[in-house]
């Protein structure tokens, strides 16, 4: 017994970095994401079951943050709709988008059934060209990469400030033209360091950051402040334009 049960502890070690993911882009921060991590954690290792897989452990933190989000808000201590979106598109839209689960594993964590959870994430993504525009600085050193970023911010009704292929020239711009949210690459090559740029650019500039890396573990260490938005390449168009939404509507300082 104590075997089988350490096995489910480690099934939901494994699926805690995906929780985390989901419970800061929920919540805008890494602190707010983290306190609901922390209940859901508890309340899964609290109903261990037989036979717990990874996939199952993963759906059972989503449940318990999902479930704790939406007691906060019918008492006021989270909003229950932002921008014109409610609270359930949201999730649905980040369950399906940015943790890549499919339709039925989000309904579930939603307790809605599939049909209307359907409905709903088609009226969320419906509406996710309504959000607040954003004026977007890109730090990205592929050029190709970069351009394909800004065709994706621009579709999604944002406007493109600057495109900075180095750590000084994002600093430059961002002085500059004051963005209102930075998308950036981490590895910038022979241009620098994007974590680093985007610390630069914090102390002048309150703006949400998104880190679009390939190198996601460079942020998700677990020893510093990490941010609230990662996206790893390559991604998906809708990914990256949920992300974008959740930035610009939560209107957060993630690192």
């Amino acid at each position: 017994e104590k075997v089988m049960s350490g096995s489910y502890r480690t099934a939901l070690v494994r699926a805690l970095p995906y929780a985390r993911l989901y419970g800061r882009a929920l919540l805008g921060s890494q602190e707010q994401g983290d306190v609901v991590v922390a209940a859901a954690l508890r309340s899964a290792l609290a109903d261990l079951k037989p036979g717990l897989s990874d996939a199952g452990a993963r759906a059972a933190l989503y449940l318990a943050i999902s479930d704790d989000v939406r007691r906060a808000s019918s008492d006021g201590r989270q909003p229950a709709s932002d921008a014109g979106m409610s609270l359930l598109q949201r999730m649905l839209l980040l369950l399906t988008a940015l943790e890549e689960q499919p339709l039925a594993a989000a309904a579930a964590a939603c307790r809605l059934e599939i049909e209307v959870a359907e409905r709903e994430l088609r009226a969320a993504r419906d509406g996710l060209r309504a959000n607040a525009a954003a004026r977007v600085l890109i730090i990205e050193d592929e050029p190709i990469i970069a351009l394909d970023i800004q065709d994706l911010v621009e579709r999604c009704g944002h406007s493109v400030v600057g495109i900075a292929a180095t750590e000084s020239e994002a600093v430059q711009i961002a002085r500059a033209e004051r963005p209102s949210l930075v998308l950036a690459d981490i590895n910038l090559g022979a241009g620098g360091d994007g974590a680093t740029a985007v610390a630069r650019i914090l102390r002048d500039v309150t703006a949400p950051v998104i880190f679009v890396t390939a190198f996601p573990e460079r942020l998700l260490t677990g020893d510093a402040v990490e941010p609230a938005f990662v996206i790893t390449k390559p991604f998906d168009p809708t990914t990256l334009a949920v992300a974008t939404y959740q930035a610009v509507t939560r209107g957060v300082r993630p690192v």
